[in-house]
């Protein structure tokens, strides 16, 4: 893989110059981070030690917080060190964060539609559920949409890597997203570009159209439910996948198709879909599902109750 770069290195603007700003914002994001990786963490550790939570689902949502832990690493300690110290960032640096956000964020869109079409199966077809999602069927999906992600940004980072940065170093940005390096080029674009938007439509709104459309079939067999326990119980299985999906794609897949400026409303796409949602993520699942909500309860009363019986011998 070529670089044909002739600046060694970018400036991130970031998020403010302030430095009274920059520091509480360095203990904001630095909080946010923490309950990112314990959150997480917390929900790995759930799906692995209840036997309870060993169905395809809590396995989709294993994997999901497993993939907000390395989107979210891929970004936030970059931007807790750029509000601390010199905002500078190699140029292959740059592009090997360019490469790990796609492919997280890739992976990421291919798994909430996996997890769409496990919910479609589950309401469907609950009897029939255990054998269609089996096993290998699950392990498939996961690792099918890991590889698309990953096939989907080297293809964008190899067209990216014979663009040339020979003029502003500045990026109007707090990460290295291809959108933002696109003006700081004295090369032609054009076919990274249109890598870009092709790969955007076909991986990202793909995607999106085949969760609605999975949602569509959902909504129809609900309806054809005449219990309105059983509609009610039905539309709680997906209301926590659903409000995911809105804050993943509501701002994700904005920030890619949009005209990059380098504005206020760019960065806070990026916040959301990069910061904000990776913890919010295993919360909302948290609320919104009782059997996580339980298995908390039973881990946390579980470790009480230990420390009490260690502290009395």
């Amino acid at each position: 893989m070529r670089n044909h770069s002739v600046v060694p290195e970018f400036i991130l603007l970031g998020l403010t110059d302030d430095p009274q700003i920059q520091a509480l914002l360095f203990v904001l994001f630095l909080a946010i981070y923490l309950l990112t990786v314990v959150g997480n963490l917390m929900m790995l550790l759930l799906v692995r030690i209840d036997s309870h939570l060993h169905t395809p689902m809590y396995f989709f949502l294993g994997q999901l917080s497993f993939l907000d832990l390395c989107h979210s690493s891929v970004t936030v300690p970059k931007l807790l060190e750029n509000l601390l110290s010199e905002k500078t960032i190699s140029v292959e640096g740059c592009l090997a964060q360019v490469f790990f956000v796609f492919a997280t964020g890739g992976t990421e869109s291919c798994l909430l539609t996996v997890m769409a079409y496990d919910r479609y199966v589950a309401i469907s077809s609950p009897l029939l559920y255990g054998q269609v999602m089996n096993r290998q069927l699950c392990a498939g999906l996961v690792w099918g949409s890991w590889g698309l992600a990953f096939l989907d940004a080297l293809v964008n980072i190899l067209v990216a890597l014979n663009l040339d940065f020979c003029e502003a170093q500045n990026i109007h940005h707090f990460i290295c997203e291809l959108p933002s390096l696109y003006p700081l080029s004295c090369s032609d674009v054009s076919v990274s570009f249109t890598t870009l938007l092709c790969s955007s439509l076909l991986h990202f709104t793909g995607n999106f159209l085949l969760i609605l459309f999975s949602y569509i079939r959902i909504l129809f067999t609900i309806l054809a439910i005449s219990s309105t326990t059983g509609r009610s119980k039905a539309f709680s299985t997906c209301s926590a996948h659903l409000i995911a999906v809105s804050f993943f794609y509501g701002s994700g897949l904005l920030r890619y198709l949009m005209p990059n400026s380098g504005s206020t409303q760019e960065m806070i796409f990026s916040l959301q879909y990069s910061v904000l949602t990776p913890m919010l993520n295993p919360l909302i699942y948290s609320l919104k599902n009782k059997d996580v909500n339980e298995s908390s309860w039973i881990l946390f009363f579980e470790g009480q109750i230990y420390k009490h019986e260690r502290a009395h011998h």
